[in-house]
């Protein structure tokens, strides 16, 4: 059965509204607001854009989000489907460069009508402890002014590693208390909080009404142990509804978190990108209707 949510409206007095809550009328959770994050297909695409892209209309998705490394070889085709630009992952070395080329770069997204951009990750010889989070918070939130400046909103994108603790805080925990919530929020990818034993349905909880992203993504029931990396087994992916994590449970609590995009991640898949897509839609499509 599906979630039944009653419309948000914008009222004209309305001065300021918090970064989670939706810009525009709309059903926070519906047919219309579940994309693909096109990784996914990354191995595939390039190869036959258009056609790809086609394909996940067809299936039934509605939105995308795109990767940085690849919008310029995909862009005439995504033109020609009826697939929303919602979110973008911009590359590291973009955040980490010139603020002149990040001021291009969300430029340049909010010119093609994205209305997110994403940190989506650090490399490993860039993590640390503390020290290390604490200064990634200070830059997140000078990327925040300037993605809000150029008409974006800015999500970090999480792995496993955000949540080894150091004295009792996780890096995520030191993320989120020293950015400021009107300029980052979270994109929440569940397989990786589950990767590293966090409950979603808890961290949605706790960082509800800064989670306006969700990366929605299954866990084979075979890997069980708890871990700080992305060294997972290649199988260890599964299609959204096949896996361990409870995805009925998930939808609420991000319905109730104000959640307003999803989109299906599959960092691996044993066959065709595209069929594990298929499969994903199929089973989340009675709650996304």
């Amino acid at each position: 059965m599906a979630f039944v949510t009653p419309r948000l409206f914008i009222g004209q007095s309305l001065i300021s509204v918090p970064f989670a809550s939706a810009l525009l009328a709309r059903e926070r959770f519906g047919a219309n607001n579940l994309g693909v994050q096109l990784y996914t297909v990354r191995n595939v695409i390039g190869k036959a854009a258009l056609g790809d892209l086609r394909r996940i209309q067809e299936i039934g998705y509605k939105e995308i989000e795109a990767t940085s490394g690849n919008l310029q070889t995909i862009l005439p085709a995504l033109k020609q489907t009826n697939l929303r630009p919602v979110s973008i992952h911009i590359e590291e070395g973009v955040f980490m460069g010139e603020a002149a080329k990040l001021d291009e770069t969300f430029a340049t997204a909010k010119g093609l009508g994205f209305k997110f951009a994403v940190v989506p990750y650090i490399a490993p010889e860039h993590r640390g402890g503390p020290e290390m989070f604490k200064a990634l918070a200070d830059k997140l939130n000078k990327f925040g002014e300037k993605a809000k400046a150029n008409g974006l909103r800015l999500c970090y994108h999480n792995h496993a590693f955000e949540y080894q603790s150091f004295d009792g805080k996780s890096g995520l925990e030191m993320l989120m208390s020293g950015t400021d919530k009107n300029l980052v929020g979270l994109e929440l990818d569940i397989f990786w909080a589950s990767v590293a034993g966090q409950n979603p349905v808890d961290l949605l909880k706790r960082y509800s009404g800064r989670v306006p992203l969700l990366h929605l993504k299954d866990k084979s029931r075979n890997f069980t142990q708890v871990q700080y990396n992305e060294k997972v087994p290649k199988d260890t992916f599964k299609e959204v509804g096949n896996g361990s994590i409870d995805i009925s449970a998930v939808l609420k609590a991000a319905e109730a978190a104000g959640t307003e995009q999803y989109f299906v991640e599959q960092d691996q898949t044993s066959g065709d990108p595209l069929e594990s897509l298929a499969a994903s839609y199929k089973n989340l499509s009675a709650y996304f209707s």
